[in-house]
């Protein structure tokens, strides 16, 4: 029965080990990373505070370092957890070393006193003369050969499963003093996010305190935001016409007696571009890639969708998006997500840089850059980099903003890129 149940745990143990839960080394890793974000919004609370800036952006650092907290926490606790199981295994394994080394120290006590009972070379001798003939003899002589050599092995099977019990019990004890670390660790993770919680609470008062104030800070930026979409329409309709021109000349050229000056007015003052077979070409391969486009970043998380959505704090203001905002790294730079031709290089405002391409009749545009790397008619290829991305001196965030048009008709991003 003892048996039956340590196979029964060895087999639910190796199907624990089959589903490759993550090993303390990953554990650690991801503890560390989550230990860095953790200083870095800890960074950032202090220079938001110290410049004495929105409270709503506090508030929002503030809820991003708790998340982050309430992350390490669960990590720790896994890495416990984990240990915990790693201790109960080895239990179990010296548990048993220890039940065969007295079965083997047993027998071994039994062999040796059989042998110092049969020890004399005399009785021996007397053992293989009583033989009846030579092959009684011989299989009395191997016999004792072999018993030797049995007790011989039996020694050092002891001898290997107490080195090895030794080993098991000095790694559990490391064990256990990691385990208690870990829980020291978490409860002391448990109070500081007490603490974070309660600064939370002060925040949201402040909130509370300075409602009008703040909502009014909100509604001044979707003002500002809705300019800049009346901006970029603006900007895809003179490109639109700039297009249309262009293609209405080249079919002027080529056939000037069917080319009246009604039709080519007609063309350009359309807000949609005429495609030549050449852009109807990019715009079918365009279209052919939604769902397969790469983020216009090489990392980074979707912060604000597109839409209108409630506001994070106040949830009767609803804020719109025309594009996606995507939060990335400090430092990082912005890349085409389809090859096409860069149609306008412009300031939105002092601080906000817009690249347009166009992709046949659709159109991609990246906002908030602080510098770019190309000009208006480059054609650029897929995932080139455009620009890099400004990091706002408010909150330290670095986040591009990027839209897709097919005309003047915005289109949600998230069903063009890929696992978005």
């Amino acid at each position: 029965m003892p048996k039956l149940f340590l196979s029964l745990l060895f087999f639910c143990f190796t199907i624990q080990m089959w589903s490759q839960p993550p090993t303390q080394e990953q554990l650690e890793e991801r503890k560390a990373k989550i230990q860095l974000e953790i200083q870095e919004k800890e960074q950032l609370l202090q220079s938001v505070k110290s410049k004495e800036k929105s409270v709503v952006t506090q508030l929002m650092l503030q809820k991003e370092k708790i998340g982050l907290k309430e992350k390490l926490i669960k990590t720790t606790e896994k890495q416990t957890k984990l240990l915990g199981n790693d201790i109960y295994i080895n239990q179990i394994k010296i548990n048993q070393l220890n039940r065969e080394l007295e079965q083997l120290r047993k027998d071994y006590a039994a062999m040796i006193m059989k042998s110092y009972k049969s020890r004399s070379e005399q009785s021996r001798a007397m053992f293989l003369l009583s033989s009846e003939n030579f092959l009684q003899a011989y299989k009395r002589a191997q016999y004792m050969k072999q018993y030797a050599s049995y007790r011989k092995m039996q020694g050092q099977e002891i001898e290997g499963k107490t080195k090895q019990l030794v080993g098991y019990t000095n790694k559990i004890v490391v064990q256990k003093t990691e385990k208690e670390k870990l829980i020291e660790e978490n409860e002391n993770e448990k109070k500081e996010l007490e603490k974070e919680k309660k600064e939370q609470e002060k925040i949201a008062l402040q909130i509370q305190k300075d409602k009008g104030k703040i909502i009014a800070e909100i509604k001044k930026k979707q003002q500002e935001t809705r300019k800049i979409d009346a901006q970029i329409q603006k900007l895809i309709r003179q490109a639109i016409a700039e297009a249309n021109k262009k293609t209405a000349a080249e079919k002027a050229r080529a056939n000037p007696k069917t080319t009246t000056a009604a039709s080519t007015k007609a063309v350009e003052s359309s807000t949609k571009i005429v495609l030549t077979s050449e852009g109807q070409l990019v715009a079918n391969n365009f279209r052919a890639n939604k769902g397969k486009l790469p983020w216009p970043v090489e990392k980074g998380a979707v912060s604000l969708p597109y839409g209108d959505q409630p506001h994070p704090i106040y949830k009767t203001l609803t804020v719109h998006n025309s594009g996606v905002e995507i939060t990335t790294e400090n430092g990082a730079s912005a890349r085409a997500v389809f090859g096409g031709e860069v149609t306008k290089v412009i300031k939105l405002s002092p601080l906000n840089i817009a690249v347009f391409i166009q992709h046949g009749d659709y159109f991609t545009v990246y906002q908030n850059l602080s510098s770019v790397n190309v000009s208006v008619g480059d054609k650029v290829s897929t995932k080139q980099t455009l620009g890099r991305i400004r990091t706002n001196g408010d909150t330290g965030k670095t986040i591009v903003k990027f839209l897709i048009l097919q005309n003047t008709t915005y289109n949600n991003p998230a069903s063009w890129l890929f696992n978005m």
